[in-house]
């Protein structure tokens, strides 16, 4: 199976974070929060794709 690399994991749960950031903003009709709940989901996304990339590199993937 493999190691668990609990990086991606923090990345994975901070991005449904936002999710839920989001839909909630949407019931509340709060679009300053929903804009900026995803803008914190581009850069945990960003952030993810980053790592992954570099772990590839490094071959630690």
């Amino acid at each position: 199976m493999g190691n668990i690399k609990w990086i991606f994991v923090l990345y994975s749960v901070l991005a449904a974070v936002s999710l839920m950031g989001i839909a909630i903003s949407i019931s509340l009709a709060s679009p300053l929060l929903a804009a900026g709940c995803i803008i914190a989901l581009t850069i945990i996304m960003g952030f993810g794709f980053t790592t992954k990339k570099r772990y590839r590199e490094e071959g630690r993937l």
